[in-house]
């Protein structure tokens, strides 16, 4: 493809092909056909092919055509057919079918009649003559048949392309004979030179999954691949702002920003206009940010981190040790957590300084930290500000050696005052001189210093937490109250905390709810106490309401009762919100202050500031005058009760924002008019009549309500929320950040999900505000109770009406709107709409307390209501999915969520597709896959015994190949799968001892008649086909078992699923003595280890052999390679491929996926013919003969793997296995690594090794908790059932659990992850294993010499390798920053 535009952004495709459109006139008549329209009345409409000369023109014109026949619903419908390509895969069958017979050289129609072919009309009436005489074809289901009254004469089947002038001119002839009873025509679509362009499909998702970064897997060296340049469409679309006003600052959600969050997104949803609510819902469903921590405390100490503490243990178990009364339990866990805020110049400093060296020194378990609270003007530096110069020294420190001497250093410095001193620049430069005389001081501490790093960090984030004055300090974010931060003693109370901690952590690890696995600081992060602002007044626990019903008036106010006067007042507010928009807001905010007072205005100054980024809250005023009520002293208060009851919410929000300010007050004061002070927009007439009539006895009414209901002083200040009382508040005791903070927390009790309620009882606005004040407030009786409950769960909360006086469809949704169904349904209601007129009813069905992010992944649903162009008027354009403007710091991988009968392949991609990390992308990245086969899948059992014949094998194939491909049959469930594409294929017994023993009894699901032993399947749609076979033993064959002898089957030229294409019998393997290796791999980095230890394989070894590798993950890159390294070191390879079966547990992580296929499939990835295979990791380096592996007695068992290492005693803590379950579990056996173990697939087999594996998975999976390492975790766990063979430790050395001492003895050595210093696996390669880099240059040395002789990689060049019977295209592409006038 080549681009209109000149300076085109190079593309990175992958896709997936599909064979060549159809021609639209043959689509149109399946669609017909479906639609109980008989062939004979509409061949009218289909010699149009030649009337149009370009496809859109001629889509148009069978439309129009169409409409002759058609509704307009059936109209849409057709163009959804169409645009899904509903109609393709029979046309495809079709096609396949003739390719079957064969046509006749040169035809471009041609006719067979029992057995006879010709493509000429006049040779018709002669093959008839005999043509009863013959075998009559075999018919299908669903056959195109023209309407005939006598079935008993010869069978005419056309292959011909409609709209041709060769179909009309056979059609003409055949309707005749059978008007005249003298044949039964059938027609089958033929295309002889089916078009050159691909098609697009859709009906699928595209997810980008956020990886996690904690062990490096990205290669440093990008493959340059072939680039190929498209226009593309820009659609922009907008991240999840509804929820989070900033996407660009990806922070962690805290615990109770996450537990309503479904709640919040349905409240966005349900409150945006009803056109755009499922866009809404969309857009929040498939673009759901993942946060990304980001941290501002300066952590000296780290249980987990510092080598001092390399002997402690690490396991959660040791909390249940018994110790001494007192004594803390010394585990290498970050459990216990200090911070302390100090600012360096203040008193309170040295003495936390000498705190944490107290704890330091006695060796505490205590992780502590500082935050630095300094000066921020960026023009002071070190050699002025002692705390500047103190941060920058520290900086420095860490930096030449690590944060544990900077901390010592920092010490020395407090060490350095005497009594009565003040921290100064030169207790700081005198350390520094001691310590480090090398050091230039003035380049550390002066105005160009590198080392101001976190210098603003530590103030901005004191300040967001709401924090009093200083000192202040947390334990596990717990703050100190003034009386423990006073004490004399503060290390006594520390220790008390940490002694009450450990009983929260014990009471954690016994419930099941923290395990060995988990990071205990986010296990503290996540829990519901955990907010993101300390303000004890909003959090505090004791909480007073004002109550509002009554039915009074402001003319009697005075001699009113509290809850009346409460009432009167709510009654009668006016609300200041973000919007003008008539809508309801869940958070009511009063301000209570003296407006003209600076402190007063201050307030309103502030909650005008987080009203601006605010869609949840209203806010109104109550004046609170400090003095007797005048109109001079309340000119301020005045103006905004004035501007508030004249002016709408534009001009409000402006005026109040001048009328706060400082100035504006000073102004008043100094006799400028008020008519002088209006901003522009307002309605000046109407503020000026009113603010001159107003008088004060709104104001005095005001001041009533404060002093009798509210209780507070003239002047006090408070803040009312949603009937909650908040004060009396002290000047500096509020702030926007607190607002937000009471926003969110009011936000997450009822009032919002009342609010929705109440909006959808149709009532007016007046009242719908009552109510909900009323509901606010928790006064409503017991009617609006049940009236409330009724539209709760028989109500729904989005409504979209259909079309009047038309039919429609009424579609009910019920959704979570943060799930993965969500991300689909959003986007196919939308599509349903445009399709069908449509009642649609959405329930938000919200998960309330949610303890961890929802969704983490982006998704795109790829299905268009109907064809579309394209650039350059290119019709059709391809259906893909967009990904614009992403997150540049995630790491991402890319999935496919695909239909289950689809098996799909990456076939060109240049870029990991495993790793996409955008920060390093600066062009489009685009991904292009092919639907490669269909899946036929099947249940069989044996209908003597009702259990599945165990090893069974099926074949299926064609007319003129029938072995194309195989399977086995499983123990669970007599499952069996086998790939196909469209088209009539026959399933048969498999030659050899399948075929010797049993024979089919019956079936379902076929098209062929049940009491055919051939079953005949017919591929012609999309949709998933599962067959169930019955067999029966042959009754000379009952006590025989398909498994009990060996298998001594004739090479045979047949696929499998796995894709063999030289199938080894036993005695073949034994003779050419090959060695069977199998692998896995995703992303370019891992593809690159697997290259390596092929080629050490190949080095260590002269037994010939034969790598399998499961094809599911592997990038195009590799596969293109792979050749190359075939042909030049001389093995063989296959790669291997099964799709997860539907009923086993899915995983939807790609790592877990892939640690399944390790394990899960070992009995039917490979033939029968293979009977030892070894597994070798990616990551692994071989330096050893892996036959001596292979020839190694397993003594019966089905596998043998190799032990974890235990002699690297520093790495116990991270020895899992040694505590715990594992520990009881596996008694006095070993647990075993899965980076190399040998399969017995014989004895495998024989006990039903793989049943039993999948069985125990299944049982075990529905626990996310269970089988964290899912490929090792599981044959460990069955080790009483399955035994497992322990290997020789020699035959796997891992730095990580293995000592130096033992690598001499290394055979094979592993590149296994270190948990305690995470290393990045490709630094540790070459850090590890000398002979790694030589075999890396070697392979990049041949992958150039593959660059330099490749040819221009186009699709024609891809046609041959495999035989075609099944072609899609799907494109992916995304761009962190996209031209806006681009495509």
């Amino acid at each position: 493809m080549t681009s209109a535009y000149s300076h085109s952004i190079p593309t990175f495709l992958s896709s997936l092909d599909w064979y060549a459109t159809p021609p639209f006139i043959v689509l149109l008549f399946k669609h017909l056909a479906l639609q109980r329209e008989v062939l004979g009345p509409n061949t009218k409409i289909f010699p149009v092919l030649f009337l149009t000369d370009s496809e859109h023109s001629y889509y148009n014109l069978i439309l129009k055509k169409a409409g002759q026949f058609l509704s307009n619903l059936q109209i849409n419908l057709l163009k959804f057919a169409l645009s899904i390509r509903a109609y393709s895969p029979t046309v495809q069958m079709f096609q396949q079918i003739a390719a079957d017979e064969p046509p006749p050289e040169g035809c471009s129609a041609f006719v067979v009649i029992h057995e006879k072919r010709t493509c000429k009309t006049n040779e018709i009436k002669k093959l008839l003559k005999k043509a009863a005489e013959r075998p009559r074809p075999y018919m299908f289901k669903k056959e195109h048949k023209f309407p005939t009254l006598n079935e008993n004469v010869p069978v005419v089947i056309l292959y011909a392309e409609i709209g041709t002038k060769d179909f009309v001119k056979f059609h003409t002839v055949l309707s005749e004979k059978v008007q005249k009873e003298e044949i039964v025509y059938i027609l089958r679509h033929y295309v002889q030179k089916p078009s050159s362009r691909k098609m697009y499909l859709s009906g699928y998702g595209v997810e980008l999954a956020i990886k996690s970064t904690e062990y490096k897997a990205v290669d440093d060296i990008q493959i340059k691949g072939i680039f190929l340049f498209s226009v593309l469409e820009v659609i922009r679309f907008f991240l999840i702002k509804h929820l989070i006003e900033s996407t660009n600052n990806l922070e962690p959600l805290k615990i109770w920003e996450l537990q309503d969050l479904s709640f919040q997104a349905a409240s966005q949803i349900i409150s945006s206009p009803v056109y755009s609510a499922l866009k809404v819902m969309k857009d929040i469903a498939q673009n759901f940010p993942i946060k990304a921590r980001y941290d501002k405390i300066v952590y000296f100490l780290s249980i987990e981190k510092d080598h001092i503490y390399n002997k402690w243990p690490t396991s959660f178990q040791e909390l249940f040790k018994q110790t001494f009364s007192g004594v803390i339990q010394q585990i290498r866990r970050n459990l216990y957590n200090l911070v302390l805020f100090i600012d360096p110049v203040q008193e309170h400093a040295a003495d936390f300084v000498k705190l944490a060296e107290l704890f330091y020194h006695h060796n505490i378990p205590l992780r502590i930290g500082f935050v630095f609270i300094l000066n921020t003007n960026e023009e002071i530096d070190g050699n002025e500000d002692a705390g500047v110069a103190l941060l920058r020294a520290f900086n420095y420190i860490a930096e030449e050696s690590d944060t544990s001497q900077a901390f010592i250093s920092m010490t020395n410095m407090y060490h350095k005052m005497k009594d009565g001193d003040i921290f100064t620049v030169n207790h700081v430069r005198n350390v520094l001189r001691s310590e480090f005389p090398h050091a230039d001081i003035q380049s550390i501490l002066g105005v160009d210093s590198e080392y101001d790093e976190k210098r603003k960090a530590g103030t901005t984030f004191y300040k967001k937490t709401g924090l009093g004055p200083l000192p202040q300090a947390l334990f596990n974010g717990v703050p100190f109250n003034g009386e423990e931060m006073a004490a004399a003693e503060l290390d006594t109370v520390i220790l008390q905390r940490i002694t009450d901690a450990m009983g929260f952590f014990q009471r954690a690890v016994f419930m099941g709810l923290l395990n060995d696995h988990m990071d205990a600081v986010d296990f503290l992060m996540d829990q519901r106490n955990v907010v993101s602002r300390i303000n004890p007044t909003i959090l505090d626990t004791k909480r007073r309401y004002i109550n509002f019903i009554s039915m009074s008036d402001f003319s009697t106010f005075s001699f009113l009762d509290s809850q009346d006067k409460s009432a009167v007042i709510s009654q009668n507010m006016k609300y200041l919100t973000k919007k003008d928009e008539d809508v309801i807001y869940a958070v009511t905010v009063w301000i209570i202050a003296d407006f003209d007072k600076p402190a007063g205005r201050h307030l309103l100054s502030k909650a005008l500031k987080h009203l601006k980024t605010s869609s949840h809250t209203r806010l109104g005023i109550v004046n609170n005058p400090m003095s007797k009520i005048t109109e001079d002293n309340t000119a301020v208060a005045r103006a905004i009760l004035t501007a508030f009851l004249t002016q709408k919410n534009s001009s409000l929000k402006s005026f109040l924002s001048k009328i706060a300010k400082e100035e504006t007050a000073k102004a008043l004061a100094t006799g400028t008019t008020i008519k002088k002070l209006l901003v522009p927009g307002m309605d000046d007439s109407t503020f000026e009549k009113k603010y001159n009539t107003l008088g004060v006895d709104i104001i005095q009414t005001h001041q009533m309500f404060c002093q009798e209901v509210l209780k507070l002083l003239p002047g006090q200040m408070a803040v009312v929320s949603n009937g909650r009382v908040l004060g009396p508040l002290d000047e500096n005791e509020f702030y926007t950040e607190d607002f937000h903070l009471l926003e969110t927390i009011t936000f997450s009790t009822s009032a919002e999900k009342i609010k929705g309620v109440v909006k959808e009882m149709g009532i007016s606005s007046k009242e719908t505000k009552k109510t909900v004040d009323d509901c606010y407030f928790h006064k409503f009786n017991l009617e609006f109770f049940i009236s409330l409950t009724f539209y709760i769960f028989f109500n729904s909360i989005v409504k979209l009406d259909p079309q009047q006086n038309e039919p429609f469809y009424d579609v009910i949704a019920i959704v979570d709107p943060l799930t993965r169904e969500a991300q689909k349904m959003a986007h196919l209601l939308i599509v349903l709409g445009d399709i069908v007129n449509m009642k649609l009813r959405l329930f938000m069905n919200s998960r309330s307390k949610l303890s961890e992010v929802p969704l983490k992944s982006f998704y795109r649903f790829v299905l268009e209501p109907e064809l579309t162009s394209g650039a350059n008027n290119l019709f059709p354009s391809g259906p893909v999915a967009k990904f614009l403007e992403m997150p540049e710091t995630l790491l991402l991988t890319l999935n496919m969520i695909i239909p289950e009968s689809w098996l799909v392949e990456a076939v060109n991609s240049s870029y990991d597709l495993d790793n996409i990390h955008l920060q390093d992308v600066s062009r489009i990245v685009t991904a292009e896959y092919e639907l490669e086969y269909l899946l036929l899948e099947g249940h069989c059992f044996d209908v003597t015994t009702g259990q599945p014949p165990r090893g069974l094998q099926f074949t299926l194939g064609m007319k003129n190949n029938p072995v194309m491909f195989d399977t086995t049959v499983m123990a669970n469930l007599g499952y069996f799968q086998l790939k196909a594409n469209p088209g009539a294929w026959t399933l048969r017994l498999r030659k050899g001892r399948s075929e010797d023993i049993y024979h089919i009894f019956g079936h379902e699901g076929a098209d062929s008649p049940v009491h055919l032993e051939d079953v005949i399947v017919v591929l012609n749609n999309f949709k998933s086909k599962i067959l169930k076979v019955k067999v029966q033993k042959k009754p000379d064959k009952i006590g025989e078992d398909l498994l009990s002898v060996e298998v001594t089957e004739e090479k045979a030229s047949w696929e499998s699923i796995t894709s063999f294409s030289d199938l080894q019998t036993e005695e073949k393997e034994k003779k050419n003595d090959v060695l069977n290796i199998f692998s896995v791999a995703s992303g370019h980095l891992y593809e690159r280890f697997l290259r390596i230890m092929m080629l050490s394989v190949l080095r260590h070894t002269k037994t010939p052999v034969k790598f399998w590798f499961l094809k599911n993950y592997l990038s195009p890159t590799f596969k293109e390679i792979i050749p190359h390294m075939a042909k030049e070191y001389g093995f063989q390879y296959e790669l291997v491929q099964y799709k997860w079966p539907r009923w086993l547990h899915q995983q939807t992580e790609k790592q877990r996926i892939i640690w399944g296929y390790k394990i899960l499939f070992l009995d039917v990835l490979f033939p029968l013919a293979v009977y030892k295979i070894i597994f070798v990791d990616a990551d692994q380096i071989v330096r050893s003969d892996l036959k001596e592996l292979r020839e190694i007695d397993l003594n019966g068992a089905p596998y043998g793997y190799v032990p974890f290492c235990d002699s690297r005693t520093e790495m116990d803590g991270y020895r899992f296995w040694k505590s715990g379950y594992w520990a009881s579990h596996l008694g006095r056996r070993k647990y075993h690594i899965s980076a190399l173990y040998v399969v017995d697939l014989k004895t495998f087999r024989k006990i039903a090794a793989g049943d039993r594996l999948r069985g125990q998975y299944q049982a075990l999976s529905q626990d996310p908790n269970s089988l964290s390492n899912l490929d090792q975790d599981l044959p460990n766990n069955m080790i009483h059932q399955l035994a497992i063979k322990s290997l020789p430790q020699e035959w796997l050395w891992c730095e990580t659990w293995c000592n130096d001492e033992s690598k001499k003895k290394a055979k094979t050595i592993d590149l296994c992850n270190n948990p305690k210093t995470k290393e990045p696996k490709l630094k540790a390669a070459l850090r590890i294993v000398p002979e790694w880099v030589q075999y890396d240059s070697e392979i990049r040395k041949l992958i150039k010499q593959i660059e330099k002789g490749k040819k221009n990689l186009t699709q024609s060049s891809r046609k041959g390798k495999r035989i075609k019977f099944f072609t899609c295209m799907f494109i992916l592409f995304l761009t962190s920053n996209l031209s806006k006038d681009w495509g």
